[in-house]
């Protein structure tokens, strides 16, 4: 079996297989090429992957010979293209919102495992991609809103006087938020939380947090760890919670996103407009729309004097770790799949099933099957 890892396009800075994890791969059989420089933006340099035992090999080499071909991001059309069918790939490659490329990737007999769509189960935690990367995300996020924000976050008593410490509120408290709590928190801020999910409740507390409850939420016990469609009743609570708290929010956080859908508008203009001048908001969810009206994607826009950086990867600006926090996930996936050296589809595990999105000319995944955009 030979396993490729591309090089990503410009824009993201991550690589799916770190040295470290080749070399765990080769002692199991596995023929590991690496495209040059793939891991340099990522601090992993090729001679630090021919030292692991992979070798350097051309992209068209990778897209022509490999059994299996790593990206973390879709690769551009003029490579995929050059993939011949029955080839397998493998990466993050948001299946609900790229319907219409993988029916072609379908129509092209090619294997698709998205590990994005991976079972959030208790056996799947070590292959969690999205766990893995929502964690750097969620503390970068502080970080960054740190960065621009005008004033100190902790509470300062100096003989010129006090500084009272930064409110900050996070829209969100799945593995971003919490995560984002517990960061904010070191630095000295006071925090609220906002969650549909009163389960949470407990974790965001323990971190020293505040939690912010609206009753009447559609319960998301069933969604696999996801968030899940509100009532517009709810909606209507939920906008004024958030209004009176964002009012007095020095910096937010917001991360609420549903999978196959535009992520939920939680900040409204009319809230935007009544926020402190000075104040800034991170919007992880910005990728797909954005939890505020203003939100652009990779871009940072300022309105009535509040900075909204939207950007959903994060993870791209703190590369080696993610990298290596992903090329780890990725690793304990392809357990299920290599055999004495060799790729096998074994299809009747779950884990294997649930990532798999196309196979022998098909949509496999349930869920994407039901998107309006796939062919019948």
């Amino acid at each position: 079996m030979i396993a490729g890892v591309l090089k990503e396009q410009l824009g993201e800075n991550r690589v799916s297989l770190v040295p470290e994890i080749v070399k765990q791969l080769v002692k199991q059989g596995v023929t590991v090429w690496i495209e040059p420089d793939a891991g340099a933006r990522a601090y992993y340099p090729d001679d630090s992957y021919i030292q692991a035992g992979a070798a350097v090999k051309s992209a068209h080499e990778i897209l022509q010979q490999a059994d299996i071909i790593l990206s973390i991001q879709i690769p551009e059309q003029a490579a995929w293209q050059m993939i011949p069918p029955g080839k397998v790939v493998a990466g993050v490659y948001q299946p609900l919102y790229n319907a219409v490329l993988m029916q072609q990737w379908a129509d092209r007999q090619l294997t698709t495992f998205s590990l994005d769509s991976i079972p959030r189960t208790t056996r799947a935690q070590s292959m969690d991609v999205l766990s893995s990367q929502a964690n750097i995300s969620g503390y970068k996020a502080v970080l960054l809103a740190a960065w621009k924000y005008s004033r100190y976050l902790p509470m300062f008593m100096t003989a010129a006087g006090s500084i009272a410490p930064a409110k900050v509120l996070i829209l969100g408290a799945g593995v971003a938020g919490l995560q984002a709590v517990a960061t904010a928190r070191r630095l000295g801020a006071v925090v609220e939380v906002f969650d549909t999910r009163p389960a949470v409740r407990e974790e965001v507390m323990s971190l020293g947090a505040r939690f912010i409850e609206v009753e009447g939420a559609a319960d998301a016990s069933a969604a696999g760890g996801y968030a899940v469609e509100q009532s517009a009743n709810y909606k209507e609570k939920q906008q004024a919670k958030i209004a009176e708290s964002i009012a007095k929010a020095d910096i937010v956080i917001t991360t609420a996103q549903i999978p196959g859908r535009k992520a939920p508008v939680l900040i409204t203009t009319d809230m935007l407009e009544k926020m402190k001048a000075g104040s800034v908001i991170v919007d992880l969810a910005a990728a797909t729309g954005g939890n505020t009206t203003r939100t652009e994607n990779n871009d940072t826009v300022v309105h009535n004097g509040v900075t909204i950086i939207g950007d959903s990867n994060l993870p791209s600006s703190m590369p080696a770790d993610a990298s290596k926090l992903y090329a780890k996930n990725v690793y304990n996936f392809l357990q299920l799949l290599i055999k004495e050296g060799d790729l096998v589809l074994n299809f009747s595990d779950d884990i294997v099933q649930g990532a798999c999105i196309t196979h022998s000319g098909t949509i496999t995944n349930e869920r994407l099957k039901q998107a309006e955009s796939v062919k019948p």
